[in-house]
């Protein structure tokens, strides 16, 4: 058996990671600078994370959700915490877009209405439900062609408004910062008369942070720069630092009926513990100072080079826009100076490190991405 061709894959075999470095089976070593989408939030291999999780699976891997989970209790209690939403509740499954799935049937459970409104260059997703709620056509088969959804422009609360008018709109998914579509950031005065008119109008809004969350931008959630608090939030990637572990964070509004969600894998005991690591780490390092303190500087210097049309982005989520197509730039990055980094488009390169990655490394990376550009001699 071969596997399903889907990936255009660059011939790396990575086989070790440690902190923000990763190497591949003939022993070259990379700074990454990607994080693999950015789900490595704490780092590779950090060592407290391989001894929770090594703990408990000498204990337990895995049971299901007929049963008292007391590690899915204490994950809740220790996100809630240090998110700022201890007064929600949260619902665990296995990914960003399962997350996404379950957010937008939540929703219409709640107000019986179906219509979504979702924003161009929009991705939350490659399920039925998430995958029609992104804005790129060639990835939506004909089965998952019947939702009813309306893409408006980033940014634009007229288009927003005259759609919630028409009173059939469900939800509104947006991401804290479009990761795929670019690092395109919803502005906080946006965000603020966005919140307001869900409001209005009974129409829920959902916070997809799967890639802006969990510290990325120097704040928990990429939202709380403007003080809003949506219905919903959901999160994945850095959630469990590589383990597959996702989940909706969900407004007390929202009543809990037996049966109208669930799940097999999700919320198991060995991605808890996972979890439960991350959030330790997070809390004991100070991470999201780190990713604050750490992506100020990469933007300012970013923004001294010459020849780069515009440097998006908060925190350790960073998009580096050029005029023409970066994939020389990138391929020489990775096979040259040895750092991994992602594309947005084909005009933008995408930051998602480690939130451990150090003033040190930030400097490396600086001097490495010159030497690309020719602003530097090796």
């Amino acid at each position: 058996m071969k596997l399903f061709d889907v990936y255009p894959l660059f011939n790396i075999d990575i086989v070790k990671g440690k902190g923000c470095h990763v190497w591949d089976a003939e022993g070259n070593e990379y700074l990454d600078l990607y994080g693999g989408h950015a789900v490595i939030s704490v780092g590779h291999c950090h060592p407290y994370y391989v001894q929770k999780l090594t703990e408990q699976l000498n204990k337990l891997g895995f049971y299901s959700n007929s049963v008292i989970n007391s590690l899915q209790v204490e994950l809740a209690e220790k996100l809630g915490k240090l998110s700022g939403y201890d007064d929600y509740s949260l619902f665990l499954i296995n990914s960003g877009a399962e997350a996404n799935e379950n957010a937008l049937k939540l929703a219409s459970f709640h107000n019986h209405k179906k219509r979504v409104v979702s924003f161009k260059k929009a991705f939350h997703g490659r399920t039925s439900a998430a995958v029609k709620v992104t804005d790129n056509p060639a990835i939506i088969a004909p089965i998952n062609d019947t939702i009813p959804v309306t893409f408006v422009p980033l940014n634009d609360i007229k288009a927003v408004e005259a759609e919630l008018q028409k009173g059939d709109v469900s939800s509104v998914i947006i991401e804290g910062i479009q990761g795929v579509g670019g690092i395109q950031q919803p502005s906080d005065l946006f965000m603020q008369e966005l919140r307001a008119l869900c409001t209005q109008y009974n129409v829920v809004l959902i916070l997809d942070e799967i890639q802006s969350g969990y510290g990325r931008t120097g704040k928990f959630f990429a939202h709380q720069y403007a003080g809003i608090k949506p219905d919903m939030i959901t999160v994945a990637k850095g959630i469990g630092n590589g383990f597959p572990l996702a989940g909706v964070l969900i407004s007390p509004e929202f009543k809990p009926v037996y049966g109208m969600l669930g799940t097999t894998f999700g919320g198991n005991h060995l991605a808890c513990a996972a979890a439960i690591a991350v959030l330790d780490i997070m809390e004991n390092e100070k991470l999201l100072d780190n990713a604050k303190t750490i992506g100020d500087y990469l933007i300012d210097e970013l923004a001294k080079l010459p020849g780069i049309k515009e440097i998006r982005g908060r925190g350790l989520m960073i998009g580096i826009e050029f005029e023409g197509s970066i994939k020389e730039i990138r391929s020489r990055l990775l096979f040259e100076e040895k750092v991994f980094t992602g594309v947005a488009g084909t005009n933008t390169i995408r930051l998602l490190p480690p939130l451990c990655l150090t003033l040190e490394e930030a400097k490396d990376f600086m001097q490495r991405f010159k030497r690309v550009l020719g602003l530097q001699n090796n």
